[in-house]
């Protein structure tokens, strides 16, 4: 199993500009920034799993294509969260209002802000504790519907603001619910 890289920065911390720049000359590497201001280096996803993080993208670009209410990103999109934490979920959508309030220049960097709805899609590699506390994470500094997509144990874990958090075994489609009206996904292809 290949664990993500962390490097402890606590000599210095680097600034958003500098994070950024080192993502920027490092376009092959994916690199996440959590809380304390440590850097954490994502290992590549295999081919499986990229195919399944493509078959997610699609699905939630097409819904959304047809009904024009935000913008979808996929693993290499980046959000600097509100408690300064910078991540890349699998899978991540916001409303058309949280883009069209940002500038130009903060749509070309990483987003600051905390996207609506995510989902992480849990690799062979991936421990399950890490998805779980990054989901928490998400739903701390405000995304409003997550979805753990655990393959290994063809589960789906739902969190939600202000609720407990759902398990599905082995649910053939999950519910965007009114965070993404009218959209479905497909599982099949994902398991």
């Amino acid at each position: 199993m290949v664990n993500p890289l962390e490097i402890k920065f606590e000599s210095f911390k680097l600034t958003d500009e500098q994070f950024y720049q080192i993502c920027q000359d490092n376009r092959d590497l994916r690199f996440e920034r959590n809380v304390n201001g440590d850097m954490v280096i994502m290992p590549p996803t295999g081919g499986e799993t990229s195919d399944r993080n493509s078959e997610i993208n699609f699905q939630l670009r097409f819904w959304n294509k047809s009904n024009e209410l935000g913008k979808v990103f996929e693993s290499s999109g980046g959000f600097k969260l509100p408690n300064g934490a910078e991540r890349s979920p699998d899978a991540a959508w916001i409303s058309l209002e949280k883009w069209n309030n940002l500038t130009p220049k903060q749509q070309q960097k990483f987003l600051p802000l905390c996207p609506d709805f995510v989902i992480e899609l849990r690799s062979p590699t991936d421990r399950l504790k890490s998805l779980q506390d990054k989901m928490k994470e998400y739903l701390d500094n405000g995304t409003r519907l997550g979805w753990l997509i655990n393959r290994q144990d063809q589960q789906v874990e739902i969190y939600r603001q202000g609720r407990e958090i759902e398990i599905l075994d082995n649910p053939q489609t999950v519910s965007g619910e009114d965070v993404l009206p009218n959209f479905i996904l497909n599982l099949a292809s994902i398991w």
